[in-house]
């Protein structure tokens, strides 16, 4: 608790205002460019899978649910990045990509104001190039029939990841939407909450947020952090939560193990014999 306090009175914020108007319209125009461009690529794939010998209920089921879970990951993946390197300022990048990761921690609620093409259009516009090859790839096979339905799935539950983030910060859903969230079959509010708490370093997967717990078990992001700062110097939130709140917490957490490991040493402490348990060693007659 002690930690968080000092953290939240390190933290150094952008304006939110100020990161809202970064929305201009050439980026609008991108968007509406990348919204079309992924929805004609999914409905070639669409054309050549239906009748295709290959393709079975199975194995469409299959590729979707797979694709799901892959997409959960992906949305982690670049949930992550998008909050934890780069800044504004960067050329392209700073506008397009990272300033809709800084402006929500500031602004939580500017989601949900949020229309269809500037909640949708950035995640079709980094969806475009697999979009690509999925419809590409050759048809001649079930093995290359399915991985073409997985990529279309997974970048499918891709584009719609935005969708589901902002109906978790919506104060009244629609009824459908609230009970998907409710069985946790889409991103629920109470979850998505625990990413929200300052300094935004945990659970970053919003598609539907399965993944968040094995990945923390494991300490994949926190790893992947220390990795990239040993090989480039970078600090990590820099941008977003300030200079000093970020090296306070690299600090803290470059040296702690993944709660997988502290479970294990936990679990072996407990089931490791004591001195005073140990059997005794056979007496040998003289």
């Amino acid at each position: 608790m002690t930690m968080k306090n000092e953290l939240k009175n390190q933290l150094r914020q952008q304006d939110a205002s100020a990161l809202a108007q970064g929305y201009s319209p050439a980026i609008r125009v991108m968007e509406i460019a990348s919204i079309v461009t992924f929805v004609g690529l999914e409905s070639a794939l669409v054309w050549r899978l239906w009748g295709n010998p290959h393709t079975g209920p199975w194995l469409l089921l299959s590729a979707l649910l797979l694709g799901y879970l892959a997409a959960d990951f992906v949305s982690g993946f670049v949930h992550w990045m998008g909050d934890t390197w780069g800044s504004t300022d960067m050329p392209v990048l700073g506008k397009a990509f990272i300033r809709p990761f800084r402006e929500h921690h500031v602004d939580e609620k500017a989601i949900t104001r949020h229309d269809f093409v500037e909640t949708n259009g950035n995640n079709c516009l980094v969806s475009i190039p697999v979009a690509i090859l999925a419809v590409v790839l050759p048809h001649a096979s079930p093995g290359q029939v399915f991985l073409s339905a997985f990529l279309g799935a997974m970048i499918f539950w891709v584009m719609a990841t935005n969708q589901f983030h902002k109906w978790s910060h919506m104060d009244e859903p629609p009824a459908l939407i609230g009970f998907l969230q409710r069985v946790h079959l889409i991103l629920p509010p109470a979850h998505h909450r625990i990413h929200h708490t300052a300094p935004y370093n945990k659970y970053y997967c919003i598609t539907v947020g399965w993944m968040n717990k094995p990945l923390m078990m494991i300490g994949f992001f926190p790893t992947m952090e220390r990795l990239i700062t040993w090989a480039t110097g970078a600090i990590p939130r820099k941008d977003d939560i300030g200079t000093e709140a970020a090296l306070e917490l690299f600090a803290a957490t470059s040296t702690a193990e993944p709660p997988v490991v502290q479970a294990a040493k936990e679990l072996l402490e407990v089931t490791a014999p004591s001195e005073d348990t140990k059997p005794a060693s056979p007496v040998r007659p003289s």
